[in-house]
């Protein structure tokens, strides 16, 4: 198994007892400034007319973006949190895959923002949104 392979089973594994494992979302592939995952979507990201849920894809977008600040800082001493996210629905979906790419708008010592694209397996535009996440100093004085 190469490093990449290695980081995304680690990335994923993150995961593990959260709502990210709860709504399936699993982080496939990643680079520099992005990352890639994918989310079903079913009776875990559905709302009560069977369309993917607003909030799931909003999810969708705060993890991706999240964890794509999460390898961007010194995780010993720094932390990442969402602090404002909005996201357009544009079009419905009952069934299949999302997959969603997050791509790095803004990189800053304090400050990211990341882009989502949300598409279906048609690659056709499902939701778009963007993430602003606060980087913090982890109080060092525990």
């Amino acid at each position: 198994m190469n490093s990449k392979e290695e980081l995304l089973k680690k990335l994923n594994a993150w995961s593990k007892n959260t709502m990210v494992e709860h709504l399936g979302i699993v982080i496939t592939e990643m680079g520099d400034d992005y990352l890639i995952g994918t989310m079903p979507v079913d009776h875990r990201t559905h709302q009560p007319m069977g369309l993917l849920h607003g909030g799931a894809s909003a999810a969708l977008i705060e993890t991706l973006g999240s964890i794509g600040s999460a390898m961007r800082i010194d995780q010993a001493t720094q932390s990442v949190v969402g602090i404002e996210i909005n996201a357009n629905h544009i079009r419905g979906m009952k069934s299949g895959i999302v997959t969603a790419k997050a791509k790095l708008v803004h990189g800053g010592k304090t400050s990211h923002i990341w882009q989502v694209d949300l598409t279906d397996e048609n690659q056709k535009l499902v939701c778009t949104g963007r993430l602003t996440v606060l980087v913090v100093a982890l109080n060092q004085n525990k």
